[in-house]
């Protein structure tokens, strides 16, 4: 039916963050690790901050949110044993990052949020991790610290992504899916997980996304979970609750129900692009009102003809199948061979 492939190309791009904002958000993240390096320089010299850069950045999944804002994860590694709790280190980094923005610092459960308001925001998880340790250790609010490898699960994504250079389309779709219906719908590792773990490689990323909502479907029907494949291994649904759970697959059911429609039924792609966009918002294009499929299967067949000598010319200068007009020559000549001087 109607092929949308080069729609969700030109949705992958309209998801990629813009250069002037990518190019500003890492001016910040540089602004901001120099506020960190000098307080605890000043105020804990002991501990010494180095940085990772963690997340979808890293692995080249961010997205431009549908209100045009972005992220960044830049992870804080100490590597000496902790003689704080887990909650005055993260507010020591707070302190360090207080009044960089006019947005006061979010000391948020699992890191410290530093917004650009209307713009984007960067998060620092804080991590301890002594030469003793085989894993980083997470500083998580008013609970200790907890192991947690974020390198891991950037590596493990890697090694996927090499599988398949798809993968990361597929994720982007899902992560912006996400971003539209909100409502507390899969965070983005989620999203990237599942996508990784059900991918269904097709030429066209319209019906590879339709078949990898349908066995994420299947494999979630058999048991609701994402673990991560990393340190410690956690699943990202333990927590969720039955509403939660509930919101998450009727948004599955009737993204798949339009997804088939789109790609088994509907001709005309300009309503195929719609039944898209209803779970994907406006930053999916809107198709041709033309059954797209046929005019692909009509153009083909002329281009057999030619290259067969069986196609005609007309006097408007248009090739037809038909059998009037004057008719061509074979088609030979298919580039290269000879040199232009």
């Amino acid at each position: 039916m109607a092929n949308c492939n080069k729609l969700f190309l030109d949705y992958d791009n309209n998801l990629n963050i813009p250069k002037k904002k990518k190019d500003k958000l890492k001016e910040s993240k540089e602004v901001l690790r120099t506020r960190i390096r000098k307080h605890f320089k000043d105020n804990h010299p002991t501990y010494k901050p180095e940085f990772y850069i963690q997340g979808s950045y890293k692995m080249g999944t961010t997205i431009l949110t549908k209100d045009d804002e972005c992220d960044l994860d830049d992870g804080i590694y100490f590597k000496i044993e902790a003689d704080v709790t887990a909650t005055t280190l993260q507010k020591w980094v707070k302190d360090a990052l207080d009044g960089a923005t006019s947005t006061p610092v979010e000391h948020r459960t699992k890191c410290l949020r530093v917004i650009y308001q209307g713009d984007y925001h960067i998060d620092f998880p804080v991590y301890i991790f002594p030469e003793v340790d085989d894993h980083p250790s997470l500083a998580v609010k008013n609970n200790g610290f907890e192991e947690s490898d974020p390198k891991e699960v950037v590596e493990w994504y890697k090694a996927e992504k090499v599988k398949n250079t798809q993968l990361n389309r597929l994720v982007k779709y899902l992560k912006g899916w996400g971003d539209y219906k909100r409502n507390k719908m899969p965070s983005g590792l989620a999203m990237t997980i599942l996508a990784a773990n059900n991918i269904q490689p097709n030429d066209r990323d319209d019906i590879a996304l339709k078949d990898i909502l349908i066995k994420i479907q299947e494999r979630l029907d058999a048991g609701f979970e994402c673990i991560v494949p990393a340190t410690p291994g956690d699943d990202l649904f333990e927590n969720f609750d039955n509403t939660r759970k509930n919101n998450f697959l009727s948004n599955l059911d009737d993204f798949i129900e339009d997804a088939k429609e789109a790609v088994d039924n509907e001709p005309n792609q300009l309503k195929a692009s719609r039944l898209w966009r209803k779970h994907l918002g406006s930053n999916f294009p809107l198709g041709e009102d033309e059954d797209v499929d046929a005019k692909e299967a009509a153009l083909k067949a002329i281009s057999e003809r030619v290259l067969a000598g069986a196609a005609y010319s007309q006097s408007s200068g248009a090739l037809t199948t038909e059998t009037t007009g004057v008719k061509n020559k074979p088609h030979t000549n298919y580039g290269g061979g000879q040199e232009i001087s």
